[in-house]
């Protein structure tokens, strides 16, 4: 195996190089096949190449106020554990136990030793800390378990975390974070204690990873589908994240053109890549990988000029000074406008043998090829500017106290210093448009969309491409009538085939599949429509989670944007229960103010102030948030929270349980498997929940048929949804309608669809079947009880985040008016608690008395 890119095809033709170089110069779009001929240019054809790709670079310094000027950070280099569960065949930086015991070091440096490398960084007026570690290396090494449980932590991240923290109380650097292969979810625990984190993706050259003898054959996180994901995650989570290519490691042309191409893909989505490391391959001694060729400079030279003609002008790059063996000038004349990390005080311990240049030469080069050198912060200009939501609160006054406002760039002058790190101790004050849950119903929402809207949700343009590209959905010519027979005789055993075929139903075949899901629900639950009588407590709609069919999140800025008190929700609790409320829902935003034991609080303060009223409160998301913000795990905090009031959970944020789908819906909301874990998680604690789908949007009916055969199988382990609610999609004020993505909600047909087929999927496991009178109305409600539901959910007295999306059905209704949906269907009415249990007696008469109508409310507007 060469260092050089390996490629079984012939060079080049020069028509096919001077063709690609033109396109190039023109800045024409280029394509994988002329990405891969340009990164083979050589000679004038490579002066040329980087001339082109120098004149894009300058473009984008002059756009963001920075011409002429290249960067680096001065950091301090922390190996947090050497240890790593992957066998990558050309890294000295992975050991193992033995060897580091025999050095007189531990399996992980001590917070001591962390804090003295960091203070002595903020002494010589370093920045940014470069903590870098092996990937898991508790899942290989029994002795990095053993440490761990010794000092108290569940895991690498919790250290990683811990330090993170102390750094910057302790020193006031920076952590950026390379932790290796993330989950969506460690991304949560890490965001609110880092300025950026990294990992190289390094190569999409499956092969490489799945063949023996490849270098990253027996690594696990080396498959490249797994770091792909990785670099997803953090852009849905808003985290300035650092990426880039290992070139030379046996990868062809084409593969490496493959791999920018992944770079820029997920660059254009998400924004929320910060900078791209080109990097050449160096042998090392003691490798697997030892005997393989450098690769040579002109590859890297090529690499960084293509990568910038296909990243743009605005995109970061960077080129390790001290591999390069002194050749800045050429590098700077590719299109590079970075020099990376730079560290007067710890070696690259990833290279220990090629040290860092001086940063006073490193200037003095870079002023002799024309650019001045400044210094940044670990996260770069444009984040700094931006502020939320790519800088956590609690992180964004450590990075304010030491950068330059005006350019985002390090402040030469700011002091090193640490500064407090804490999590709120309360909600945020009381602010904004409070009474909206009332008003939203007169004077309406103030405008259509969010201010941010085309910053918030990613690239609508990518979104656009995704969705084309997956195309319509195929209508099913399977046998109705046979389908029909058998969800007749026992909805059970209907295959997958038999149930599409039954989503696409119409005319007379929809109305028979509804008579029989209608006598389903008659033999499973009797004729009894319930209800129960319940407030909705919204206590905040700040967020930048970034959903992109909610019209509800507001930034908190925003006209419409308000956040309650916990005394405002407990006197909302009261006045529910005055007028016979037996439950309040209670849900909010993502606000990034908000602590994580927040939600504690919330349930607290209702149950001390209505002891006998039943908290159903916070989805799954919201779950997720305050797991990850106290360092709890899923199932402590769940525990906590019983502790503390809740009762059960929503089963809401599930929108539909395959990603797929969920990643066009929203761009920073949890993965399908996460919701999976938080809502077993609870069952298994004696918490029930609610389970509900969000249909009609840019999903199929292959998408529902996944979603309730998830929550069946769900059921059937756990026993704990209390019922199934369909939550039709309301698109009039959804950002991925108004942006030309969704198509504009369900149809009458789908919804007797839907709703008569989650009663035959979920039969036997989910006896109650809930439709929303909020989002179809009375009539459309009536409706839903005569095609297998058999459940209107509740009074609410204050709904506002479908109002907020456009649903023109009011935002409260009273018993009496459930009853008459009931009556309309032909059907006897009862009211019942959130499990579907009795009423007490004094409850129901308390309902009756009020009709479930708060004084306050006012009427819904014509």
């Amino acid at each position: 195996m060469d260092g050089t890119a390996v490629d079984a095809s012939t060079p080049p033709t020069a028509n096919a190089m001077r063709r690609a170089l033109r396109r190039a110069r023109d800045g024409v779009a280029l394509d994988v096949t002329e990405a891969a001929v340009l990164l083979q240019a050589r000679g004038e054809d490579l002066l040329d190449l980087c001339a082109g790709a120098a004149r894009v670079r300058d473009a984008g310094l002059e756009a963001a106020g920075r011409p002429g000027v290249i960067t680096y950070s001065k950091s301090v280099f922390v190996p947090l554990t050497r240890l790593c569960r992957d066998k990558c065949h050309y890294c000295t930086f992975a050991t193992v136990p033995g060897r580091l015991r025999r050095e007189g070091h531990g399996m992980y440096m001590s917070p001591d030793e962390v804090l003295e490398v960091a203070r002595r960084g903020a002494e010589l007026g370093c920045k940014e800390a470069l903590i870098t570690l092996g990937d898991k290396p508790e899942d290989r090494w029994p002795e990095a378990r053993e440490w761990l449980d010794a000092h108290g932590y569940d895991d690498t991240i919790a250290y990683v975390r811990a330090m993170s923290i102390r750094i910057l109380e302790e020193t006031g650097l920076l952590p950026h974070l390379n932790p290796g292969v993330l989950s969506w979810t460690d991304f949560q625990r890490l965001k609110p204690v880092s300025a950026s984190m990294g990992m190289m993706l390094e190569t999409t050259a499956t092969r490489l990873w799945s063949e023996p003898g490849g270098p990253h054959f027996g690594s696990p996180d080396k498959e490249p589908a797994v770091r792909l994901r990785v670099l997803e995650d953090a852009g849905r989570s808003s985290v300035p994240f650092t990426s880039g290519l290992l070139i030379g490691i046996g990868e062809t042309y084409q593969e490496r053109a493959e791999s920018l191409f992944a770079l820029r893909r997920i660059s254009r989505a998400y924004h929320g890549i910060q900078e791209l490391i080109l990097q050449n391959f160096r042998a090392k001694p003691d490798t697997a990988m030892r005997g393989m060729p450098d690769a040579e400079l002109d590859e890297l030279v090529a690499t960084v000029a293509v990568a910038r003609h296909l990243m743009g002008p605005a995109a970061c790059l960077q080129a390790p000074p001290n591999l390069v063996d002194g050749e800045y000038e050429r590098l700077i004349a590719a299109g590079i406008d970075d020099w990376g990390g730079v560290s007067p005080l710890t070696p690259d311990h990833v290279n220990p043998e090629r040290p860092w240049p001086q940063i006073d030469r490193l200037a003095e080069r870079s002023a002799a090829a024309g650019f001045e050198l400044r210094e940044r912060l670990a996260v770069y200009p444009e984040y700094v500017r931006r502020g939320e939501p790519w800088l956590d609160p609690r992180v964004l006054p450590h990075v304010r106290a030491l950068a330059d406002p005006a350019t985002g760039l390090a402040d030469p002058d700011a002091p090193v210093r640490g500064l407090p790190w804490q999590e709120p101790e309360d909600l945020p004050e009381s602010y904004g448009r409070t009474d909206l849950h009332a008003t939203i119903d007169t004077a309406g929402r103030t405008g259509d969309r969010r201010a941010d809207f085309e910053d918030v949700y990613g690239d609508w343009e990518v979104l656009r491409e995704q969705v084309l590209a997956e195309g319509a959905p195929e209508r099913l010519a399977g046998d109705l009538r046979e389908a029909l027979a058998v969800a007749a005789d026992d909805p059970v055993k209907l295959t997958d085939d038999q149930a599409l075929a039954l989503f696409h139903a119409d005319g007379p075949a929809l109305d028979a599949l509804c008579r029989i899901a209608d006598d389903v629900r008659r033999d499973a639950v009797g004729d009894d429509v319930t209800y129960c009588v319940t407030r909705n407590i919204n206590f905040t709609n700040v967020c930048y989670t970034g959903c992109r069919f909610c019209a509800f999140a507001q930034r908190r800025t925003d006209a419409d944007a308000y956040t309650l008190s916990l005394e405002q929700v407990a006197d909302r609790a009261a006045q529910a229960w005055e007028v016979g409320a037996t439950e309040v829902c209670m849900q909010g935003g993502i606000h990034p103010d908000l602590p994580g034991t927040a939600y504690f609080d919330i349930a607290r303060a209702v149950k001390e102030r209505v002891p006998g009223i039943h908290v159903h409160a916070f989805s799954p998301m919201e779950v997720v948030n305050g797991a990850t913000r106290t360092g709890l795990s899923i199932r402590d905090w769940l525990q906590r929270a019983k502790e503390s009031g809740l009762d059960t959970i929503p089963g809401t944020a599930a929108e539909i349980l395959d990603d797929e789908v969920r990643w066009v819906l929203t761009k920073g909301k949890l993965p399908a498997a996460t919701w999976v874990e938080v809502v077993t998680t609870a069952h298994e604690l004696g918490i029930r929940s609610s389970s509900t789908m969000m249909y009609g949007h840019v999903d199929t009916p292959k998408h529902w048929l996944g979603h309730l055969r998830l929550l069946a199988g769900i059921q059937q382990r756990t026993g704990g949804f209390t019922e199934f609610v369909t939550l039709p999609f309301i698109h009039t004020n959804a950002p991925v309608y108004l942006a030309g993505i969704a198509r504009p909600g369900p149809s009458a047909r789908d919804n007797r669809a839907v709703i008569a087929m989650a009663r035959l999927l979920l039969h036997p496991h989910i006896p109650n079947i809930q439709t929303s009178w909020v989002k179809l109305g009375a009539e459309g409600a009536a409706e839903m009880l005569r095609s297998g539901a058999n459940d209107l959910g509740g009074t609410l007295m204050e709904e506002t985040i479908s109002r907020m999306a456009g649903s023109a059905y009011g935002s409260y209704k009273s018993v009496r008016d459930l009853q008459a949906i009931a009556e309309a269907a032909g059907r006897p009415h009862r009211q019942r608690t959130t499990t579907y249990g009795e009423v007490p007696a004094e409850r129901r008469a308390a309902a009756l008395a009020s009709d479930g109508h708060l004084p306050e409310l006012l009427p819904v507007l014509d």
